[in-house]
């Protein structure tokens, strides 16, 4: 068979910028294990001081809302049982004058647009980890699969078992860390956008009281 001009070249140049791979691969994976790990702890702290708010509780707070000026709507939300986040965004909007409804209006969406894109930032973190997470494992069962069957082909069977405990576990790390991820990306996703609802209606109801300035 008559090799192609070339193809020797190209075919190692592949072959070392595959084997380079391996230990950035290898780094990367355990980064993302230990974030994983770290956020999942993040996670576990933010349920446990989760503020869920129901529809009757919201229900109650928006009746007591009506005729209260920007003071008082501010005073009174700080004694509620609400998201911390929420209560911080309620009062910087009563910080606003009564004067101008269209400039409060305009503030209020900019508040709302400014949690969610807080919170979507929050969300990429671990969607990043999800996705290429698995991705990166997939590399590293593969990269050592070549040197393993090379070793296999002369005999050298200690160095095709070592080829295949890095690909299992690079596999193993990079599934794990992706899984953990995805978990937490899923129920973070679900609390936010109840609290992205309940913020919507929050600030429809004091936009509502400051009209009455």
């Amino acid at each position: 068979m008559v090799a192609i001009p070339g193809s020797e070249l190209l075919s190692t140049t592949l072959h070392i910028i595959s084997q380079s791979l391996l230990l950035p691969v290898v780094a990367f994976l355990l980064l993302f294990m230990a974030y994983a790990v770290i956020n999942f702890g993040e996670f576990m702290a933010e349920y446990s001081g989760r503020v869920r708010v129901n529809s009757k509780d919201l229900k109650n707070i928006i009746n007591t809302l009506p005729d209260k000026n920007a003071q008082e709507i501010s005073s009174l939300i700080s004694k509620m049982r609400l998201n911390r986040a929420h209560i911080e965004i309620i009062k910087e909007l009563c910080e606003e004058e009564c004067k101008d409804l269209k400039m409060v209006e305009s503030h209020a969406r900019n508040l709302i647009e400014r949690e969610e894109l807080r919170l979507e930032k929050t969300l990429e973190k671990t969607d990043f980890v999800t996705r290429l997470g698995p991705t990166l494992g997939l590399m590293g069962t593969l990269i050592p699969m070549g040197p393993g069957l090379a070793a296999l082909g002369a005999g050298d069977i200690h160095s095709l078992a070592n080829a295949i405990i890095i690909a299992f576990d690079t596999t193993v790390v990079g599934l794990a860390a992706g899984g953990i991820c995805y978990v937490i990306s899923k129920v973070r996703r679900r609390w936010y956008e109840e609290q992205m609802s309940t913020l919507d209606v929050l600030m429809e109801s004091v936009l509502e009281a400051l009209k009455k300035c």
